[in-house]
Parts: C-alpha cells; structure tokens; sequence
C-alpha cells in the first residue's frame, strides 16, 4: 500500500466507503457504504478491483485531489463534471493519472454523487469488518470523518495493470434523469403514494431522506418497531414520507407504505436536496428483472478481464 493521491480541497463531503456492514445489522449497527452501489462496483471492476473494495464518495462538489504516483483510476455515477488537469475528463471509462496529475470536479450537472476507484483499492480505517465511514460514530475510512486538506489517500497495488480506456456502454448505466422509484407495497400500503410529487427536503442526509409535498393520511398510529431496509419508505404521523437509505436505522416503529426495488435505489441516491421525485408502483417480477439487469451490466465489466 503506497500513497495515491493528496487532498487539495476536499469539496462538500467526500468520504471513503465499501459495501458496509450489512452483518453487524442484527446487533444494531447501521449497514453503511455507498450510497450509490452500482456506480461503487462499476467503479472498482472498471479498475479490476473486487467490487467490494473502498472507493471515495463525493457528494454534489467534488474534491480536489492531486496524484501522488502514477495510477489507474474510474470515474462512475454523478456528473459532477471530471476534470483532468483542467481538461473534461470521461466517467465509466478507465483512465490513467501520471504523477503531479490534478483531478478535480465543474461542478453538478446530473445527480449528487459521484465515485472515484483506484487500480489495488483504496485503504482506510477498518471497523467491524468494513473501511465504510460511520459518521455518526466516528469510525472507518479516513478516520471515521469526511476528507480534508492535506489527507493522503492511499491504495493497494494492483494485481494485474488495467487496460486503459475500458467503458460501460451508456445504455447499461441508470438512468439519473429519471426522477421514478420503482417501489413495492409495503406491509402498511398506501395507494396515495403512488403518483404523488414530492421534493427532497434540506433536512436528508446519508440515513434517509425527507420528502416534502402534500401529506398523506398515514396508514395508522406507531406500530411496534420492526426490522427496515434500505429502500423502506416510512410515514410517520405528519403525513411526510421518509425513504431509508444506506445509514438506516436497523429498525423502525412507522407504518411502511412501500420499499423502493433495489434497481431504483442509485436513481434515490443521486437526489440532492430540492430534486423533485415520485414512486411508481411495479411488481415482483419486474423487480427482478430489472435487478437481474443491473447485475449483467456489472458482470459484462467482470467476464471483460
């Protein structure tokens, strides 16, 4: 593990993540990780990295980052506009940093977040298991915190050197334009969700989103806490859905009108405050084979090596 690259400016929040601690949920541990888990894994493979190593997340601006040493590098999710030594920069591609090289970021065009693999993965602070940051606790990644000036992120060495150039095809990416989670009743339904408008409160972070519009009846008072997901939309008694997302809670006590398909949940993360958004109702089987989709795109990365 050597150096990879320096922090010049760190941008609003950028922070290292994985695919979390999805096994520490039954002692109440939020599972964590990236928000946006297909661009995650699309990042590393386009790397030849395992799809469950650390890539950095950043959030609406980007960082400002300077290559220690000459690396391989992948840009996927959000266009927060790339830039390489002031030159645009393509996403979902594999692309070479010699040393000195600055990458940095315009500014948000589509979506909020975007991620950054390196070729032999980025290290950071391991915690139950998992470099994911917890910000809450203060744990994992750089230091259980987001990036600052001076930070020097480091990273493994490749076992094999990426060929430069690899892409996903535009057609297999999602669609961050498309403002519909696909969702599934949940256990509480409520007809009136679907359809509905809604806009990503201010008040959201990485554990879930408020969203603002007209309120609906909530489907009965508090119920007995039981066990939530990623995706889970809750309404509580103001009426105001709450959609859970990668910092959950491991469990709640709000009637559950429906949960986003997993397919949909990179379309949720790249909301940003403001983003208007809606749920469209879908069913099981088309849940599945969305999701079967998702998982072709990333093995069309997989079986390229």
């Amino acid at each position: 593990m050597t150096p990879a690259l320096r922090v010049v400016t760190p941008g609003l929040l950028t922070t290292i993540q994985d695919q979390g601690r999805p096994h520490a949920i039954p002692s109440g541990v939020p599972p964590g990780g990236a928000m946006d888990r297909f661009a995650h894994s699309a990042a590393n493979l386009l790397v030849w990295n395992d799809p469950s190593a650390a890539t950095l997340e950043c959030t609406i601006t980007g960082p400002r980052l300077v290559a220690e040493r000459a690396c391989v590098i992948a840009i996927t999710g959000g266009d927060l506009a790339p830039r390489i030594n002031g030159q645009e920069a393509p996403a979902w591609t594999s692309i070479a940093l010699a040393g000195g090289d600055e990458l940095a970021f315009g500014g948000r065009r589509l979506g909020a977040r975007a991620y950054i693999a390196v070729a032999g993965g980025i290290v950071g602070d391991r915690w139950l298991g998992s470099m994911s940051t917890n910000l809450m606790v203060a744990r994992g990644g750089m230091h259980g915190r987001a990036l600052l000036a001076g930070d020097v992120i480091t990273a493994g060495e490749p076992l094999s050197e990426p060929p430069l150039g690899t892409s996903l095809d535009v057609g297999r990416r999602p669609d961050y334009a498309d403002r519909a989670l696909h969702a599934i009743p949940g256990p509480h339904p409520l007809a009136a969700l679907f359809g509905a408008q809604f806009r990503l409160s201010a008040d959201s972070n990485r554990m879930g989103y408020r969203l603002d519009g007209d309120p609906l009846r909530a489907p009965g008072a508090e119920i007995l806490s039981f066990a939530v997901v990623a995706g889970t939309v809750q309404v509580p008694p103001d009426g105001k859905p709450i959609l859970l997302m990668a910092d959950h809670q491991t469990a709640g006590g709000y009637p559950v009108a429906a949960v986003v398909v997993s397919a949909s949940m990179p379309i949720a993360a790249q909301l940003a405050p403001g983003d208007g958004v809606r749920f469209a109702e879908i069913s099981t089987e088309r849940a599945l084979a969305m999701r079967a989709a998702q998982r072709g795109a990333l093995d069309s990365l997989a079986t390229g090596r």
